[in-house]
């Protein structure tokens, strides 16, 4: 994947340094995270580039936006990303591991995202940072949902993207944590296709599930009015 910044329409993500580029994960992520319950603090796990926090940050005027990110190059080129930005007054990132973080943060957040390492059947390349990105034991699952958990304010929402057969799975270990799923929406390549990611949202509060497809395109580079409708705000050339 090219190293060449990704441009938004409100804000550009340097990407050189970090082993996980912009994709079209995270961008589904960022714009379809509800903050209808206008959250005061978010924090993003994990990340990366910064693009979630950024999005968050164009998204809502959320007080406090906290940043996590464990690798040295890529907490730099996050730090770096926010202070270009037109809300580097807004977001932070701090350069720990989830778990140091959970037990030493007295703060708790009424947002949570993440767009966490899932792919464990795949060979492990020669490039740690790479790998250390990409790979679930890097943050295993349990991990995760543990500190999200702690970190957590009552009557908020936790935000995660996953690959659609480890859906059933992660819910069942999120209700260990009383994580009760109540948004999911399947994403589809294309009409044909299989889902291929879960977008969820958990929260403490049991309710009625929320459950939705979207399809990305209809044909190659022709993209659906939903899809269309939800990343507008953030690709130039939508």
């Amino acid at each position: 994947m090219s190293d060449a910044p990704f441009v938004f329409k409100q804000f550009t993500v340097n990407q050189d340094k970090c082993a996980m580029k912009v994709g079209t994960d995270s961008v589904l992520l960022g714009a379809w995270t509800n903050i209808g319950h206008q959250p005061f603090s978010i924090l993003d796990i994990g990340a990366g580039t910064g693009i979630l926090a950024l999005m968050l940050a164009q998204r809502y005027f959320a007080q406090v936006i906290d940043a996590l990110e464990i690798d040295a190059d890529a907490y730099e080129q996050c730090v770096n990303n926010f202070e270009q930005s037109p809300w580097g007054d807004r977001l932070f990132c701090y350069h720990a591991s989830l778990e140091e973080f959970a037990t030493e943060i007295e703060d708790k957040y009424d947002l949570i995202i993440c767009n966490p390492p899932f792919y464990t059947d795949c060979f492990k390349s020669n490039d740690l940072s790479r790998d250390l990105a990409r790979f679930q034991d890097a943050m295993p699952f349990h991990h995760l949902l543990e500190s999200v958990a702690i970190l957590l304010s009552e009557n908020s929402i936790f935000s995660v993207i996953i690959p659609k057969k480890e859906e059933a799975p992660f819910i069942e270990l999120a209700s260990n944590y009383q994580l009760s799923p109540v948004r999911i929406c399947h994403v589809k390549g294309n009409p044909t296709s299989d889902i291929k990611r879960s977008l969820i949202e958990f929260s403490f509060t049991e309710s009625d599930i929320k459950t939705e497809t979207l399809i990305i395109e209809t044909e190659r580079h022709v993209y659906t009015p939903e899809y269309i409708a939800l990343t507008k705000d953030f690709y130039l050339k939508m």
